[in-house]
């Protein structure tokens, strides 16, 4: 019985530390809020490392998640299961809350912009194409509350040569994504998603 009571005492003295050390290791994955979540739809899928598929969630600051988006990871694998194989695409990252959601004077922010993207390699994950402008890791600035990281994928036409005015090159801030759109007749995104993150500092 003495053999019994210390074996519990032991164990009611190891374990809490033990639930501890396991409720510090999780990292949980929050999900948008109902205004937010309504941007995402189509299924289209932001696949960075170590994180998996981070469609239509906030980045967790957690194991240093979002430092390393900011500072470590390249661009996304992007997947679209419902890409037309023999079909072309094109995929536009934004920031429409530069500098800050409440004042996004510099909306929307161009973070990356890919055309000629055929639909077999999308619905695998492989983004080649056209580059019109290369992947711009997310920083948002200190004190400036969440960002949102919106990815939308539209249709283009398969004899359709899709670019950017010198204007439009000379700066990534304040993009008239609508009039590009309408420019080149790309119509409602096919799908579309988004994260939610801010500086890792904050």
């Amino acid at each position: 019985m003495k053999l019994l009571g210390a074996v519990l005492v032991a164990l009611s003295l190891l374990l809490p530390g033990a639930w501890a050390s396991e409720a510090s290791r999780t990292c949980i994955f929050q999900t948008l809020s109902e205004a937010d979540h309504e941007f995402c739809r189509g299924d289209l899928e932001i696949i960075y490392p170590e994180v998996g598929d981070v469609s239509c969630s906030y980045i967790p600051k957690c194991h240093g998640y979002r430092q390393k988006l900011s500072e470590e990871w390249g661009k996304p694998r992007v997947r679209y299961p419902w890409a037309k194989k023999n079909k072309k695409y094109v995929l536009v990252m934004v920031d429409p809350d530069a500098p800050n959601r409440e004042n996004p004077r510099l909306r929307f922010w161009r973070h990356w912009l890919v055309t000629d993207i055929q639909g077999s390699d999308l619905r695998v994950g492989k983004i080649k194409g056209k580059v019109l402008t290369d992947y711009t890791r997310p920083k948002p600035a200190r004190y400036s509350g969440y960002h949102r990281y919106q990815f939308r994928l539209y249709r283009q036409s398969q004899h359709q040569t899709i670019s950017l005015s010198s204007e439009e090159q000379q700066s990534l801030g304040t993009w008239d994504l609508k009039d590009f759109v309408e420019d080149f007749h790309l119509g409602h995104p096919v799908a579309a998603t988004q994260f939610l993150t801010k500086n890792c500092k904050d």
